[in-house]
């Protein structure tokens, strides 16, 4: 794997919408709190306004070898840290548009600190280390190395419920811009 982990490279694989995510819009968010990296415990259910959470498989480390051998061919799951700096160069437009960005994934938040610092994220990633969350929202997820991932999508909740969803997502590294568009096209609350 090419250790540059912020780059896509051009011939991944292109995930495909499953419907694994098709009765998420509308749901009211489940009262789950999470631990953040910024040592907070984070109920979405209970913010007001507008949160975006992008979910993603799992943050990689620059002096960490191959995580899974295979792991570039599984549609989705490289580009996480690209993602991630998208949302960390993008984090003032969506604030100034009301939206609070967090990260998620399945790791454990320690791991998660080491990419927020490294990364130099203006926001907190959310472990659902315990797939609390995921199992609750019946999240798309796989299997990799005895892990289990959640695959590579966005809600956006607005006072408490599931507004939109996207999914599948791809490029990641552009994501950003897509939500700040699909936020941008709504009317005012």
């Amino acid at each position: 794997m090419d250790k540059n982990l912020t780059e896509i490279p051009d011939d991944l694989p292109v995930p495909v919408d499953d419907g694994a995510c098709d009765h998420l819009a509308g749901l009211k968010f489940p009262a789950i709190t999470l631990a953040a990296t910024d040592g907070a415990r984070v109920d979405i259910s209970t913010l007001r306004g507008r949160a975006i959470i992008y979910a993603y498989p799992r943050t990689g480390h620059p002096d960490e070898g191959v995580f899974y051998e295979g792991w570039e061919a599984i549609p989705g799951a490289r580009g996480c840290t690209p993602q991630s700096c998208g949302f960390r160069d993008h984090h003032n437009e969506l604030k100034a548009l009301g939206a609070e960005v967090f990260g998620l994934s399945t790791q454990d938040t320690e791991f998660q600190r080491e990419a927020v610092s490294r990364l130099h994220l203006p926001f907190s990633i959310l472990s659902d280390e315990n797939l609390e969350l995921t199992s609750a929202l019946n999240l798309p997820t796989f299997d990799v190395n005895g892990l289990t991932l959640i695959k590579r999508l966005t809600l956006v909740v607005n006072g408490g419920i599931i507004e939109h969803v996207f999914y599948p997502i791809f490029p990641p590294n552009t994501h950003a811009e897509v939500v700040i568009a699909w936020i941008k096209a709504q009317p005012p609350n």
